[in-house]
């Protein structure tokens, strides 16, 4: 699909992140001598929570979107989003849509929410939707292949 100019994007739900204040934001290097104080235990903030990172990958570009949230009806409005504001404008040209998802969660094969919403975007963008859907544990390693099925508007 990606040689005849359409759309393939790869979706998965990332690992639960802490935000606030005991957020793991990466290596921040301080002169010698000046260490910056931390807190010594990392425990969710209750008033903060955790965020829920629902990463849309474009095959094609090499580029990626991220949203926050984890519902099927979330992961449906992602993958709008990124057809709106990214997916429409680099492929102006496309019919179908190719999404490879793992088996389970937001996006699983057998959440029935997670159809209905594909196929009411389906029609709204007057795509034809095709999801691959790899076994649990594979997607890690996959490209995309593996079982589909498919919704069209």
């Amino acid at each position: 699909m990606v040689a005849a100019g359409e759309p393939v994007i790869s979706v998965d739900t990332k690992k639960k992140e802490m935000v606030g204040e005991y957020d793991n934001g990466g290596v921040e290097w301080q002169p010698e001598g000046e260490p910056v104080r931390v807190n010594v235990h990392d425990f969710v903030d209750p008033e903060q929570g955790r965020a829920i990172p629902y990463g849309i990958y474009d095959v094609a570009n090499d580029e990626g979107w991220v949203s926050v949230g984890d519902t099927a009806e979330f992961a449906v409005n992602s993958i709008r989003s990124w057809w709106y504001e990214m997916g429409r404008l680099r492929f102006p040209q496309a019919t179908k849509l190719l999404i490879t998802a793992d088996a389970g969660g937001s996006n699983g094969y057998r959440n029935r929410l997670w159809k209905k919403e594909l196929a009411a975007l389906a029609a709204e963008c007057g795509l034809a939707i095709t999801v691959c859907h790899y076994p649990p544990g594979t997607s890690k390693w996959n490209k995309w292949n593996t079982a589909c099925s498919a919704s069209s508007p």
